[in-house]
């Protein structure tokens, strides 16, 4: 959930989204494991977790994944 009202905020979707996209933002285009690498060296999330903070980004309109499967930040 991205906001629930029965786990701590630091386990949510928009709170662990923001850390993701903060690692995207540094480079632009990223593959998606060298991107999991990077945001779980900041911050500890697991593979699940990890992708429906891609899928919530998408969402937004924040990131896609270009031609050749790297993501990129949207501009």
């Amino acid at each position: 959930m991205l906001v629930p009202d029965n786990i701590h905020p630091e386990q949510t979707i928009y709170f662990n989204g923001a850390f993701v996209l903060k690692i995207i933002q540094e480079r632009r285009v990223m593959d998606m494991l060298d991107l999991y690498v990077q945001t779980t060296s900041e911050r500890d999330m697991t593979m699940p977790v990890f992708v429906l903070c891609l899928d919530w980004l998408f969402l937004l309109g924040l990131i896609t994944l270009n031609d050749i499967g790297k993501v990129e930040l949207c501009s």
